[in-house]
């Protein structure tokens, strides 16, 4: 199996390989007077690195760089919630540490298992290797693994594991349009006027779904945060990850995102240009095949799905005006970020679209 659990791309940051040694000696996980770190993924997200010492291969993962929301790229609510669902059939690596304390290595900073498998990521970096998805049924097998993790997660008992208070339960979805249209105000003021936003956000207002049981939800749903283990007569789940977004609330946000990032066959040109960004291929389900499927597995009418659909694509290009924003003022040079000036608006009116069809 190919070790390629991250992208291995980004600036060549390191860890305080002193300041780690001496936490594991604190903590009594061991001498590490042999520690090796491999610096293997950087970026937007939390940094992952390889530690090795006495014979053991941990990943540790930190915030990212620079300046940071007060709740971006929490790696401590991410141990909290991988912590819990160890012994649950959520697929999740094994949590050895968590550090809080900045004075060992500058950040707070997690340790846990390494995971070694494959993740699909061609098409969304044009830099990572090809997927090793190459037959219709592979496709398939994955399309239909996609909605099984979400409808296990969904059956977890989130009182069961530990995870009282780790969330606010009621309102979620009522709270999530008011913090994004709240995000929404900051951000254009630097940025350009987009109308078509508010009209989203109005549609949203005036559409809020029936209140659901609260479950688990991920936060960042998507099928690049998925690990495979691509031998046998299908290719299988072995981890889920990227969690400091989970929290409690209503699982089909999980699902209206996941779909958001999905391709499907009968995409429009602007719709592939600006919000699908899977690797296309025979044998995936459709976006609707997806929602069906999740129906039937989870037992949960989806007569208002195209509100968590439309919300999706209304919290991603809010997400991407702010990196529009930063790169406008100076203080993101990314030159991916040069391109919302197009992609914005495109998937604002992809989302307005939806919201016509749908009222």
């Amino acid at each position: 199996m190919v070790d390629t659990a991250y992208d291995k791309t980004g600036p060549s940051a390191t860890i305080d390989a002193e300041g780690l040694r001496r936490f594991l000696r604190d903590r009594k996980l061991g001498d590490a007077a042999d520690l090796k770190i491999e610096n293997i993924s950087f970026g937007h997200s939390n940094e992952v690195h390889l530690v090795h010492f006495e014979g053991k291969s941990w990943a540790l993962r930190r915030p990212p760089r620079g300046p940071l929301l007060p709740t971006a790229h929490d790696v401590i609510r991410e141990f909290r919630v991988l912590s819990a669902l160890q012994n649950t059939p959520v697929p999740v690596p094994r949590m050895y540490a968590a550090c809080d304390d900045n004075s060992y290595i500058g950040a707070p900073f997690i340790l846990m298992e390494y995971m070694r498998g494959r993740v699909i990521r061609s098409g969304l970096i044009p830099s990572c290797e090809k997927s090793f998805a190459e037959t219709p049924a592979q496709r398939a097998a994955i399309s239909r693994w996609m909605v099984d993790l979400l409808v296990t997660l969904r059956n977890v008992d989130w009182r069961a594991v530990g995870l009282e208070g780790f969330g606010r339960p009621d309102g979620y979805i009522e709270r999530q349009v008011r913090r994004w249209s709240d995000q929404l105000e900051r951000t254009v003021p630097q940025t350009r006027p987009l109308p078509v936003m508010w009209q989203i956000r109005d549609w949203l207002r005036s559409h809020l779904p029936q209140t659901q049981p609260s479950t688990i939800v991920h936060g960042d749903f998507k099928l690049d945060n998925v690990m495979w283990d691509p031998d046998g007569a299908e290719p299988r789940p072995v981890a889920l990850f990227d969690w400091e977004m989970s929290t409690i609330g209503d699982p089909l946000a999980d699902l209206g995102w996941m779909v958001t990032y999905w391709g499907d066959a009968g995409d429009d040109e602007r719709r592939r240009a600006f919000v699908s960004s899977m690797e296309a291929g025979d044998g995936y389900l459709s976006r609707r095949e997806m929602i069906e499927l999740y129906e039937r597995r989870s037992g949960r009418q989806m007569r208002d799905f195209a509100f968590y659909e439309i919300f999706s694509l209304f919290k991603l290009a809010i997400i991407a005006e702010g990196s529009y924003a930063r790169y406008l003022s100076g203080q993101a040079d990314d030159p991916m970020f040069a391109t919302y000036n197009e992609r914005v608006p495109g998937i604002a009116e992809v989302a307005w679209s939806l919201c016509s069809r749908s009222s």
